[in-house]
């Protein structure tokens, strides 16, 4: 068996750059000179892959749900309530660094380019939703152990990250990470206090 990593393709190359430059400074602000100089490849290389700036967007949104779908495997708990918990830990804790470094994808493409590519925004959307979706099963499990038959589980997955994006802008505005840390133990509360059922 060979021991040597699997090659980067020059699309996974190009989605890389892309995803650090929207982060950074926008999808307007994300050019494809600058992403086939990042890369190292011609621009005939950039069509080869994407069709035009519109199609980076909406495959730069999906990886982004690709990769918001592997969370759950880091995620350890003996009950499903212990396992939202540290979900919720867990996205604590990937909140360091600058906030084009935490921040969420989806997110930022979402706020730039809802009007105007509606195209990226539904893949936004999409990305946002798989992610969500990944925590649902143990809402679901959670929250009837709890006794909270009135509580959507798909309701309240998608609410984790609608409070998830707005913490992150509130982080950039403040540009303060720990702000952003701050609503999510704010939000952490919230779950464990509804996972826990009605009082006697």
């Amino acid at each position: 068996m060979s021991s040597r990593p699997p090659l980067v393709t020059t699309r996974e190359r190009l989605l890389e750059a892309a995803t650090d430059s929207i982060r950074n400074r926008g999808f307007a602000a994300t050019s494809v000179d600058d992403l086939c100089a990042a890369v190292g490849v011609t621009k005939g290389a950039f069509f080869h892959h994407f069709k035009s700036k519109e199609a980076l967007g909406i495959a730069v949104a999906a990886r982004w749900g690709e990769i918001g779908k592997q969370l759950i495997d880091l995620v350890h708990g003996t009950t499903p309530r212990d396992r939202v918990l540290a979900y919720l830990d867990l996205r604590s804790q990937l909140i360091e660094g600058g906030t084009d470094e935490f921040s969420c994808l989806a997110g930022t493409l979402a706020q730039e380019v809802h009007i105007s590519h509606p195209a990226i925004r539904d893949a936004a959307a999409q990305a946002i939703e798989t992610t969500a979706a990944t925590v649902e099963p143990d809402l679901a499990a959670a929250l009837t152990d709890a006794g909270r038959k009135g509580v959507s589980p798909t309701g309240l997955a998608l609410h984790i990250q609608a409070v998830l994006q707005g913490a992150y802008v509130v982080a950039k505005a403040k540009n303060d990470a720990g702000a952003a840390r701050d609503s999510v133990a704010h939000l952490k509360r919230y779950v464990a206090m509804l996972l826990e059922g009605e009082k006697k």
